[in-house]
């Protein structure tokens, strides 16, 4: 398929300039990335074999290396880099620091600062946000690293930070790589022994908030703790 015989309001480039970007698929944007194809296949035709690399289609390339990308035929190594980059500009798109309320109002205002960095996490991260008596964020700490299955936590570096900043209440934050956030028995039992924990230093836990792939649950708003 020739690029150039498609009408023009349906060729990738043409097709963003009248549309909008968002109006485009992964594959046409791909293409423009491209730029061009081979002799037997248009940009566009590799950019639907590069989303079919793996069952992960566009997350694949998430943490593709040149190399494996450029082993399709009709992309060399200039190309395979100008796709990564390209990849890897949208992901700090992304996680660039967003102008945010300083003041908690709900679980979203949690979320807003945390999601498009933990969502990507390949392990379980543990944080704790410290608030003070004014219900304003001091600051967060990474609490543990666990495996893919679970984080292993103690309430002695958990409240550590937060009897130091003699915080008044804290939030709970972690993530699930697998991108459930569906809270497991061990994430309950775990909320529960840190807020008896937190009830004996005199510092509210405000909520555990569990983070998977572009979603997320509050066990507070679920009535979990």
């Amino acid at each position: 398929m020739n690029i150039k015989r498609l009408p023009p309001e349906e060729r990738p480039r043409e097709k963003l300039l009248f549309y909008g970007k968002e109006m485009l698929s992964s594959a046409e944007l791909l293409a423009i990335l491209l730029r061009t194809g081979t002799k037997s296949q248009s940009a566009l035709e590799i950019a639907h074999e590069i989303l079919t690399l793996d069952e992960r289609g566009l997350l694949f390339l998430e943490n593709c290396s040149p190399e494996e990308l450029s082993k399709l035929k009709g992309l060399g190594k200039a190309k395979a880099c100008q796709i990564l980059a390209a990849i890897e500009l949208g992901k700090r798109v992304a996680t660039h620091p967003r102008k945010v309320k300083n003041e908690i109002a709900n679980p979203d205002d949690i979320v807003q600062l945390f999601m498009e960095k933990m969502r990507y996490y390949k392990k379980e991260h543990f944080k704790v946000l410290l608030i003070n008596a004014k219900g304003q964020i001091m600051e967060h700490t990474e609490i543990s690293i666990g495996d893919l299955c679970s984080t292993l936590i103690h309430p002695r570096e958990v409240f550590c930070h937060a009897v130091k900043r003699s915080a008044a209440s804290v939030v709970f934050i972690h993530n699930h790589p697998s991108g459930d956030p569906q809270p497991s028995r061990q994430d309950l039992e775990t909320t529960s022994r840190l807020v008896k924990a937190a009830d004996i230093l005199g510092i509210k836990v405000l909520d555990h908030i569990i983070i998977g792939d572009g979603t997320y649950i509050s066990l507070k708003s679920k009535g979990l703790m």
